[in-house]
């Protein structure tokens, strides 16, 4: 730790925070090795996780970044924007794991400099911020990191974080270490917050309330273009067939989720024989072991990345390609938004109801809170806590299409009223662009 100079009790505290990041740097290596088990590119690319990344030189730099494909994939409209707005800054992206990366790459190709960004470590972060040299960082929604924060403010770089969310469950976790935190917060220029509630748990954690400002949530400002509703409607008509059956999409499902969902849909054969039903596990890893999972039940299945129609006695189609998810929200009938039925908070509600798809979680949540509430009271939205209640829900919406559009045209409405995030984050950020 190299020139790392302690300068009061905050100092201090990221000294021992440090130092237990360095003993932990085996534990992290491990953890890759690990993941690279079932996910290969874990075990590539790893000078630039210690902030050996190729130096960028005569280009003012607007640094974004995101920890995996959910943030990404948010950050992608905002990405583009920045490029559009300022054509004269090199735009870096950096991610944290490859499913990210993936994101990055298929959205933006060569158009950004992309790298995963430094591990916390005082010397991996100086050593990137050296050679990328950004006069400005966006951090997407809540991925917070002392030393990162603590040098950039050192340097004069502004940090905003965009599209702000803390959840109640996430800001006791950060009051634990509050000596660590408090400080951190102070060195930030700007929190964008979703909510209200949201930027008040940041100001308790210690956040002025002069670096909140409230914008919304910047997945409102979702704009589904011509040509992905073409490209929609042709794969609806591919999946459907000539006898127009109806198709159930279960999205970003976790571990233990996909048992519940093919024992409701096995429920939902008896009396809707015809069903179709496309699993996309969240975590590419597990396309393999939920391939086994379906066809260990004894279900007719195909994967989408053979590039298939299904026949008329497929029942699933297993969604292991990645990028995809916008246009299978498009091309069916009722989405079940998956990490709600595990503690894992949820996941993107609004990119279902954009489409005016009917959407369908269970009850965890916490992530996605004020999004829940809004589609709920609009009733937009139905909570699922077992298989039988998810296989009632599905079935009366299948049984009933003047309810099913309905709902949807409900869910659409709350899409619709809840724009113009976009807007004010990047009114925002300009007015941090030297």
């Amino acid at each position: 730790m190299h020139g790392y100079a302690l300068r009061g009790g905050a100092s201090v505290t990221r000294f021992f925070y440090s130092l237990v990041l360095y003993a932990l740097l085996p534990v992290v290596v491990l953890r890759l090795l690990w993941r690279s088990r079932r996910a290969p590119a874990y075990r590539r690319r790893w000078p630039e996780r210690f902030g050996f990344v190729p130096p960028l030189t005569g280009s003012r730099v607007i640094w974004v970044h995101s920890v995996s494909v959910g943030e990404t994939l948010a950050a992608v409209p905002m990405v583009r924007r920045l490029l559009a707005d300022f054509p004269d800054h090199q735009l870096v992206v950096t991610t944290m794991t490859p499913t990210g990366s993936e994101c990055v790459r298929a959205a933006f190709g060569d158009r950004v400099y992309h790298v995963y960004a430094p591990y916390d470590l005082p010397d991996a972060v100086r050593r990137f911020l050296d050679r990328v040299n950004p006069e400005l960082m966006v951090v997407m929604e809540t991925e917070l990191w002392p030393n990162c924060i603590a040098i950039c403010d050192r340097r004069d770089i502004p940090v905003i974080v965009a599209n702000a969310r803390l959840s109640a469950r996430s800001a006791a976790g950060y009051r634990r270490f509050a000596p660590l935190v408090r400080p951190m917060l102070k060195g930030l220029s700007q929190v964008a917050a979703q909510t209200v509630d949201d930027g008040q748990r940041f100001i308790d954690l210690g956040l002025e309330r002069s670096q909140l400002a409230v914008t919304g949530n910047i997945k409102f400002d979702l704009t589904i273009s011509p040509g992905q509703r073409r490209r929609a409607s042709e794969l609806s008509a591919r999946w459907r067939g000539p006898d127009e059956r109806p198709v159930l999409l279960a999205a970003s499902t976790h571990r233990g989720e996909d048992e519940i969902v093919l024992d409701a849909f096995e429920q939902l054969l008896e009396h809707f024989p015809s069903l179709l039903l496309v699993l996309v596990p969240r975590h590419p890893e597990r396309f393999g072991e939920v391939w086994e999972l379906i066809r260990g039940r004894g279900l007719s299945a195909i994967r989408r990345s053979d590039g298939q129609v299904p026949a008329a006695s497929d029942q699933v189609v297993l969604g292991d390609t990645m990028g995809e998810l916008a246009l299978f929200c498009g091309a069916c009938d009722i989405v079940f938004v998956g990490g709600s039925l595990v503690p894992v908070g949820g996941h993107n509600l609004i990119e279902p109801a954009a489409w005016g798809v009917p959407v369908l979680s269970g009850p965890e949540l916490f992530n996605f809170t004020e999004v829940a509430r809004l589609l709920t009271e609009a009733d937009a939205l139905a909570i699922c806590r077992t298989a039988p209640e998810l296989s009632r829900e599905v079935g009366q919406l299948l049984a009933d299409d003047e309810r099913r559009r309905e709902r949807g045209r409900r869910a659409l409405g709350v899409a619709e009223a809840n724009r113009g995030a976009m807007e004010r984050l990047l009114t925002l950020i300009g007015q941090r662009v030297r």
